[in-house]
């Protein structure tokens, strides 16, 4: 008998990974895109319980915050051309920073637990495991610290444009502190900062890194 906890679905497969992961909120995924052993695209249910690893009583309030706020309708843009000639630009809730860059302010959630650093930082396509850090005060940063790809999948990226898979990996990737309470500077300073980055560099669409 199992001691692992019960899990609604299974997830995807993506190109033989073994990696598990979790998404913001409990989301039913109806329609998965994934690639089996021969590269070719298959599609199968699945349901992410996003509560999985926490206690009892966290669970509680995490579902709690989450009913407070009535869902709303996810924008789609559909794709204006294959995948295999469209530019590809990571986003990584990782709080992700060059070591040679200014590091993420966590003093400002210690201070204010509602709140965190709205900046983002820019990891250039080239970044390898060790040139980084994670100043994300919910992850363990020895996870990003062994593979970057956990959190920013850059290599697995470069991978799917030598495979003709997508058609290239832009210049510059993203992070930012995927935590607040407060979202408000996060989303009208820094989410349109980094699409008008995006913008110069061609970017066709984004992969959203959670953690």
């Amino acid at each position: 008998m199992s001691n692992r906890p019960p899990h609604r679905g299974r997830i995807p497969k993506l190109c033989k990974s073994r990696h598990r992961g979790s998404l913001p909120a409990q989301l039913a995924v109806t329609q998965q895109n994934a690639y089996d052993s021969g590269s070719r695209c298959a599609s199968m249910p699945s349901m992410v319980d996003s509560y999985r690893f926490l206690d009892s009583v966290a669970k509680r309030v995490m579902q709690h915050w989450s009913d407070l706020r009535a869902a709303k309708p996810s924008p789609w843009t559909p794709l204006a051309k294959p995948l295999p000639q469209c530019t590809i630009a990571l986003v990584s809730a990782a709080a992700l920073a060059l070591n040679r860059d200014r590091p993420f302010d966590v003093q400002i959630e210690r201070l204010d637990p509602w709140f965190s650093d709205p900046s983002y930082r820019v990891v250039p396509r080239n970044t390898r495991t060790g040139e980084v850090q994670s100043f994300h005060l919910h992850v363990n940063p020895a996870f990003a610290k062994q593979d970057l790809n956990c959190v920013m999948p850059l290599n697995r990226l470069a991978e799917l444009v030598a495979m003709g898979e997508v058609g290239d990996s832009a210049p510059s990737h993203y992070s930012y502190v995927g935590y607040t309470l407060r979202p408000e500077r996060l989303l009208h300073e820094t989410v349109p900062s980094i699409v008008e980055r995006m913008h110069q560099e061609r970017v066709d669409a984004v992969v959203l890194v959670p953690v």
